[in-house]
C-alpha cells in the first residue's frame, strides 16, 4: 500500500494547484521512498524514464514555449502581419494553409501543422485579422465559426493527405485489413489510389473555404440589421414611455 503514496502526493498536489512539476517529483520521491529505495535513487529513476521515452516528451515540452509566444504577444503580431495583405480573406488564407498542410502530409511531414502548435496561435488569429480587416470589430459567433473552420481545414487536410505517404500508419492498417480479407495490395496502390481522393479534398473543402467568406459577410450583415432593430426598438419604446409619463403628469 505505501507504494501508492505516490498517487496520493498527486492527488492533493494538483487538487491544492501547485506547481506540476513539483509535485511530481515530490511524487516520485515519495513512492521511491516508500519502496525502500533513497531520494538520489529515485530521481535518477525517473530521469532514465525521462530520457528512455523522450520521444512521447518532447511532445509535451512544445506546449509551454507556445504558451510562452503567446503570452509575448505572438497572436497580436500574426492579426498585425496579415492585416497589411489588403487582399487577404479568411477563405483565401485557410485554403492556402489547407495546400500546404495536405501537400507536406503527403510527404510524411505530420507534424508540421497541428491545432496547438499551428491553428491557435497563427492560422486561426491570422484568419479572425483577415475578417476584421475588412468587416471590423467580428461577434462571438464570427469567431468561434472562423476558428471552427480553421480547425477543421487542419483536419481534413491531414487526414486525405497522410494516407499518400507510404510508410505511415494508415497504409499498413488498410493493407493488413485487406490481406484478413483475401485481397493482396501493395503499399504503394493504396498510396497511389489515395491521391485522387487528396485532390477531391482539396477541391470540394476548398471551395467551401471560399464560400466562407460569403457566409461570414451574410453573418455580420444580419448581425449590423438585428442591433439597428434592436436600437430602433429602444427608441421607439423610450418615446412611448415618454408619452405616457407625459400624460400622467398632465
Amino acid at each position: 500500500m505505501l507504494t501508492l503514496l505516490g498517487v496520493a502526493v498527486v492527488v492533493v498536489g494538483f487538487v491544492a494547484r501547485l506547481n506540476p512539476l513539483l509535485v511530481v517529483a515530490a511524487a516520485a520521491v515519495a513512492t521511491s521512498l516508500s519502496a525502500g529505495m533513497s531520494p538520489i535513487q529515485g530521481i535518477s529513476a525517473l530521469g532514465r524514464a525521462f530520457n528512455d521515452n523522450r520521444y512521447v516528451s518532447l511532445v509535451w515540452l512544445v506546449l509551454p514555449v507556445i504558451g510562452l509566444l503567446e503570452r509575448s504577444g505572438l497572436q497580436e503580431r500574426a492579426r498585425a502581419r496579415i492585416s497589411r495583405v489588403k487582399t487577404a480573406t479568411t477563405g483565401r488564407l485557410l485554403l492556402v494553409y489547407f495546400a500546404v498542410r495536405q501537400l507536406s502530409a503527403a510527404l510524411g511531414l505530420t507534424s508540421l501543422g497541428g491545432h496547438a502548435q499551428m491553428v491557435r496561435p497563427l492560422i486561426a488569429p491570422m484568419a479572425e485579422g483577415a475578417a476584421e480587416n475588412r468587416h471590423g470589430p467580428l461577434p462571438d459567433r464570427a469567431r468561434w465559426l472562423i476558428r471552427a473552420s480553421a480547425a477543421a481545414a487542419d483536419n481534413v487536410a491531414l487526414f486525405f493527405g497522410e494516407d499518400i505517404f507510404l510508410a505511415i500508419a494508415s497504409i499498413l492498417l488498410i493493407k493488413g485489413f485487406l490481406e484478413q480479407n483475401g485481397i493482396f495490395v501493395e503499399p504503394l496502390q493504396v498510396s497511389v489510389w489515395a491521391i485522387p481522393t487528396a485532390v477531391l479534398a482539396l477541391l470540394i473543402h476548398g471551395t467551401r473555404l471560399l464560400l466562407l467568406d460569403r457566409r461570414l459577410q451574410r453573418e455580420l450583415a444580419r448581425e449590423e440589421r438585428g442591433e439597428e432593430r434592436g436600437e430602433e426598438r429602444g427608441e421607439e419604446r423610450g418615446e412611448e414611455r415618454g408619452e405616457e409619463r407625459g400624460e400622467e403628469r398632465g
